[in-house]
């Protein structure tokens, strides 16, 4: 459960986001959140994170519908169910689908966090992708409890 709601929350608070900033700032338009440290920046980005691969968005629609399928192949087989796991999945899912819906209905994705002033500009859905690999990545690389040692 914890899985769908990581994924439907992200889903939602990027499409959000992304749509209050399409319609309160011109593209190109920067508002300083706070100074010095992280500020909105409204961009669209026909790449990848980072504004690689510009123009080729769109290739990665199908790469993130078959994460999606990837992964729900993989929880309905009984696995990627340890809480960590549905909450670093819910949130990878999350962000690549998010940025799918993008590519799909605009032919680019929305970008407007801009932190420490530095060149990079990313959206939520980046976020969420970059903090659910982090959390698979640490709950694959730390020891599991086995039911002997519990």
């Amino acid at each position: 459960m914890l899985f769908y709601a990581t994924f439907l929350i992200s889903v939602a608070v990027d499409q959000l986001t992304k749509l209050w900033v399409r319609q309160n700032m011109r593209v190109g338009e920067t508002l300083d959140v706070w100074p010095g440290v992280l500020r909105f920046s409204h961009y669209e980005n026909t790449g990848a994170m980072g504004s690689s691969s510009q123009g080729y968005g769109r290739w990665f629609v199908p790469i993130a519908v078959a994460i999606l399928l990837f992964v729900l192949y993989n929880r309905h087989k009984g696995r990627l169910k340890e809480k960590w796991m549905e909450l670093g999945t819910g949130l990878f899912v999350g962000g690549a689908i998010g940025n799918a819906i993008d590519r799909t209905l605009f032919g680019k994705v929305t970008d407007f966090i801009q932190w420490w002033s530095g060149r990079s500009i990313m959206n939520l859905a980046d976020l969420m992708l970059n903090i659910g690999v982090v959390i698979i990545l640490i709950h694959m690389l730390l020891p599991k409890k086995t039911k002997a040692a519990a």
